[in-house]
């Protein structure tokens, strides 16, 4: 099958370095930054650079400390639970194994919620994310390390998963988590604070990026971080990224697949997000399941085997053997503003998602990384 994928941004840098960089510049070794006593780490879920920049006159501040050479490519599938798990562990999927939103686990018709599901289906967050968390290695070797966010992601696996080892900080609201984050950082010098902001994501999925909703959020959220520099400690850097952008999908550009649709003849189970169909096929069926999606959806979408993916570098340098089964047989990346549905499902809230992500446009895949304090004089 031949398919074409985009190029990357040629100065966007990868997001799995991140970290490691920010490490470096602890220690006046990095390559991306300028030296910083402590660094705070700060991920806007769902804020695209795209996004960013199309409402700039609403984000003054980030906007005017970004300059054109400030971006990031995130992982694919472009979704929080693969680009997050790549953040704090420095590694790809291939690796870490949190292959999309939803993934099968070998050897059943389970797909479970990377973010919600490792309770429900009994994933155990020691061994399925198989990768070495940044922020437990750090913590070890001695250096303080925190996690600012919500206080109902405390116990969840996923935060087990990706964040265990750090000292867990609960805050309500943005500004809160950001002052927090500040207080710990000027009072710990050495520190790595990873911040997490969810709201502007929560608010596009549920309206649209291009909403008044979300534009609202946005403008809030640039009046925090102004703030929050202002009242960094000397020495401390901040970094503004993101885990992906977002593109909106209406109601009437959804594809819903329902029983007797062809485009399901030999698809055991349909998995991945709407933007990023992760199709498990029938013994013998992928190349014929690739195919007829290829014929009905290649002008809006790339259609391509598992194959296919993990040769073109998609999920990393290597993929190991243990990982490689939960890729779907058959993925379905989409580049025009659609999204797919399992219509044959009972439960139908997520079809009133506007704002959607997963795929790798620009759009969903390429992401700010805007330097504060200390590490802004490099």
């Amino acid at each position: 099958m031949s398919f074409s994928l985009p190029a990357d941004p040629p100065t966007a840098r990868s997001l799995t370095a991140i970290v490691p960089q920010l490490l470096a510049s602890l220690t006046g070794d990095g390559d991306w930054f300028a030296p910083a006593r402590s660094a705070i780490l700060i991920l806007v879920d769902g804020l695209g650079r795209g996004n960013l920049t199309a409402r700039a006159g609403h984000a003054r501040f980030l906007t005017g400390a970004m300059t054109k050479k400030d971006a990031a490519r995130s992982t694919f599938p472009s979704t929080t639970a693969t680009a997050l798990t790549g953040l704090l562990t420095a590694t790809d999927a291939g690796a870490h194994g949190i292959v999309g939103y939803r993934a099968r686990i070998p050897g059943t018709d389970i797909a479970p919620n990377q973010l919600k599901g490792w309770e429900s289906d009994g994933l155990d967050p020691m061994t399925w994310q198989r990768s070495a968390p940044l922020l437990e290695r750090e913590a070890h070797a001695g250096r303080p390390t925190f996690v600012v966010t919500k206080g109902l992601y405390r116990d969840s696996g996923f935060t087990q998963a990706i964040q265990r080892g750090a000292e867990f900080v609960a805050a309500a609201t943005p500004s809160e988590r950001l002052a927090a984050a500040a207080e710990r950082a000027a009072a710990h010098p050495g520190a790595l604070v990873y911040v997490y902001i969810p709201e502007l994501d929560t608010l596009g999925h549920a309206y649209g990026w291009e909403s008044a909703q979300w534009l609202q959020g946005l403008e809030e959220l640039d009046a925090d971080l102004r703030r929050f520099d202002a009242q960094l400690a000397p020495g401390v850097g901040a970094l503004v990224t993101a885990d992906h952008g977002m593109v909106d999908v209406p109601a009437h550009r959804q594809v819903l697949l329902r029983d007797g649709d062809p485009l399901l003849q030999g698809v055991r189970l349909v998995a991945g997000e709407p933007r990023m169909l992760q199709l498990y096929t029938e013994d013998r069926e992928s190349r014929a399941v690739a195919e007829r999606w290829s014929e009905a959806e290649q002008s809006r979408s790339w259609v391509m085997t598992r194959d296919e993916a993990i040769d073109a570098g998609l999920y990393g340098a290597a993929v190991h053997p243990d990982v490689r089964p939960r890729i779907g047989d058959v993925l379905v990346a989409a580049r025009s503003a659609v999204a797919y549905y399992d219509d044959r499902l009972a439960d139908k809230k997520p079809q009133r998602m506007i704002g959607q992500h997963g795929s790798l446009t620009d759009q969903e895949r390429i992401v700010p990384l805007i330097r504060l304090g200390a590490l802004a004089k490099g």
